[in-house]
């Protein structure tokens, strides 16, 4: 414990600092204060493991999107009007449901057609970092999605919902506001710091326009949208909501047009960044606090010289934007002079259609490489992450790590979500999720990270026998539950799901990844994955050791760490089968019982006529079945529900105590029926409260 807190003292000093220096959200000096922050596309790709110095902390801290991440990840968050002693005694429990079946709180019809698009992300604006906001407050939470549709008078482009917790009065969720901004919206949209604003790129007339959007609550409907005024940029800023302005982007003196990127804010100096076809990195000045304006000297736009690229990643330490191409180069581009730093290529199929990842503490760049061009795989490509350093030097190739097999025709390797344990690591040690297997099934990864040093990567879970496209993956974390802190990563398939609640078709899936922590007190019943890719459950309560123990592979094995005992429940599965009658169950086999428990055959035999009841639900307890003897490995640590075609990235919201918890947010690929709103593409928010 004394080196724990040894390694936290240099964060904690420096974040002293930072609040003696009075940072705020939005990068001014003045004294922090509860107040609202967005969470799109991009806090997904800036990211901040802890730092390690007080100097180091002084400088991430200058970043609004540092303070963001922290409040995201360590502000318990009450539902308005509840009372405040509910924080202590949260009712909810997060596990999968009975039947391991993932189900949505919410889901609204966006219009026959509508869809986020695959992995773009829909983005979610909270007003207070401690409350959570209904549509009676006069400033409602919401969230925001593109419909990927070309906006007309009977069809928005771009749309909000508030009201939107469980614990909300009926009906939940609303129609915030809904607009037909006179084009087709197919990246990823971004919010302004107070949440007053959009800005997103969308189609008009065959040529990309950067749009900038004040919304006016109670505006319009998905079927019937409002028209926001458009003026010109110098006007914008005094304009009254709805409004908007548009500005043109331009390369080599013709308009662009873009076709995978997703604009990047750098709320301090409110500049946009953006990509356009054929390879341009636009810069935009004045986004949000002046006259929109794009940046056409020094260098600006910069040609990547490639067919497109991807969506742009500003890094506030370096003052660097990085961004992949439609050829496979990773680029770093100087934000100021728009001097390039190319990499070696590093990708020879799809380009790199996902945004790298920057850890800015580390000075790390994550990229995803569906096709790297070798034959280390089976004599074939392989799928990879690959790691860099943020001063990457010209032709570099950084360090890649396999995660499963390519092909000549791969799926895309989506942006992977890191756990709780890298994010609050001082030495960069945690994990990376991806989806991989890019030219086979789709498989959950765990890339292992010690020091900063991407490997051993292990196999998980795979999601589909079919080659099917699988999203980016999403890491939840919770770590205000009263039996222990929860974490979880969810991904969707967009085919031929496996999971038990997938009817064949596309699916969301969620995979229990809690980590194990050192010197941590841990009661009977908590769970965390272990290196394997295993589920370890506690059967005997007590203090974990200063290092973690060598976890065996064997299902029903017990692992000792100083007065902790661990029963392994066995590898995560995507799902299980339940009980039947009159069946010869074997060794070694498992089984979901109807408490939601994984039962495990400590002596196999062929069951009875009828199920056992009750089931035995004491962790290691034992239930006989004819002459079979059943034995409790904890509960199920997977969960599944239909989403016609797939899933849109997920993005999370931060935990929320009462009246929901953390809550995600995505949109089908596909039609299918959206609750009670009709049948269209849906917008979708599922919270772990619902899965009881």
């Amino acid at each position: 414990m004394k080196a724990n807190a040894a390694r936290f003292t240099p964060f904690f000093a420096g974040l002293m600092i930072l609040l003696a220096a009075g940072w705020l959200l939005a990068g001014s000096l003045a004294k922090p204060v509860p107040e609202g922050f967005p969470t799109d596309w991009s806090h997904r790709h800036v990211i901040f493991s802890q730092p390690a110095t007080a100097k180091r902390a002084e400088l991430v801290g200058r970043d609004p999107r540092f303070w963001q991440q922290w409040y995201r990840r360590n502000t318990t968050r009450f539902l308005a009007g509840s009372p405040h002693d509910k924080l202590l005694r949260p009712a909810i429990r997060l596990r999968p449901p009975n039947t391991g079946k993932l189900k949505h709180d919410w889901s609204e019809d966006m219009g026959t057609g509508a869809s986020a698009g695959a992995g773009n992300f829909p983005a979610k604006y909270s007003f207070q970092i401690t409350t959570a906001s209904c549509g009676s407050s006069p400033k409602p939470d919401y969230v925001v999605f593109n419909t990927g549709l070309l906006g007309s008078s009977g069809q928005a482009d771009i749309l909000a919902y508030d009201n939107l917790y469980t614990g909300c009065t009926a009906p939940a969720p609303a129609v915030y506001w809904a607009y037909n901004t006179g084009g087709q919206v197919v990246t990823s949209p971004v919010i302004s710091g107070d949440g007053s604003q959009i800005a997103f790129v969308q189609t008009t007339g065959g040529f990309a326009v950067f749009v900038v959007l004040k919304w006016a609550a109670g505006t319009g409907t998905a079927a019937a949208p409002a028209t926001p005024t458009l003026v010109t940029p110098a006007n914008y800023y005094t304009c009254t909501a709805p409004c908007m302005t548009q500005v043109q982007l331009m390369g080599g003196g013709s308009q662009t047009t873009d076709s995978n990127s997703s604009p990047f804010v750098d709320y301090t100096d409110d500049v946009a960044w953006v990509g356009g076809n054929p390879g341009y990195l636009h810069k935009i000045q004045g986004v949000f606090r002046g006259a929109p304006a794009e940046v056409a000297t020094g260098g600006f736009p910069v040609n990547l010289g490639t067919t497109w690229i991807s969506s742009p990643v500003f890094d506030f330490v370096t003052k660097n934007v990085f961004v992949g191409d439609s050829a496979g180069f990773l680029h770093s581009v100087n934000s100021s002079s728009g001097t390039v730093v190319n990499s070696a290529q590093l990708e020879f199929a799809l380009g790199l259609v996902a945004a790298p990842i920057v850890d800015s503490t580390a000075g790390k760049v994550w990229v995803f490489i569906s096709n790297d061009g070798s034959i280390n795989c089976a004599g074939s490509a392989c799928a990879a992450v690959d790691e860099f350093t943020t001063g990457f030097t010209s032709m570099a190739t950084g360090s890649p790590v396999t995660v499963g097999n390519s092909s000549a025709t791969p799926n895309v390797l989506y942006e992977g979500g890191f756990d709780s344990a890298y994010v609050s690591s001082a030495d960069t040690t945690g994990n990376l999720y991806v989806c991989g297997n890019t030219g086979g099934s789709p498989t959950i990864y765990q890339v292992q990270i010690s020091g900063g040093n991407a490997g051993p990567v292990v196999a998980g879970p795979t999601l589909t026998g079919a080659t099917a496209p699988c999203s980016p993956v999403t890491d939840v974390s919770n770590p205000n539950v009263t039996s222990g802190p929860s974490e979880w990563i969810f991904a969707g398939v967009q085919g031929s799901g496996s999971g038990s609640n997938c009817a064949s078709g596309g699916c969301v899936m969620n995979f229990y990844d809690q980590p194990w922590k050192a010197s941590t007190v841990y009661a009977l019943g908590q769970e965390v994955l272990d290196s394997n890719f295993g589920i370890e459950v506690v059967s005997k309560a007590g203090t974990s050791d200063v290092a973690a123990p060598t976890w065996g592979a064997t299902v029903g094995g017990t692992t000792n760490d100083n007065s902790v005992r661990w029963l392994n429940q066995g590898p995560l599965a995507v799902s299980y089968s339940g009980w039947t009658a009159l069946t010869n169950y074997g060794g070694n086999a498992e089984i979901i019982d109807s408490n939601g428990n994984i039962e495990f055959t400590a002596l196999g035999g062929l069951s009875g006529l009828t199920a056992p009841t009750p089931w035995n639900t004491a962790v290691d307890g034992s239930t006989d079945d004819g002459t079979v003897r059943w034995r409790n490995v904890g509960p199920v640590a997977t969960a599944s529900q239909a989403a016609t075609g797939g899933t849109s990235a997920i993005i999370m919201d931060n935990v929320i105590i009462t009246g929901g918890s953390s809550q995600i947010y995505y949109s089908t690929l596909s039609d299918q029926v959206c609750g009670i709103s009709g049948t269209g593409g849906c917008a979708v928010q599922t919270s772990q409260s619902a899965l009881q």
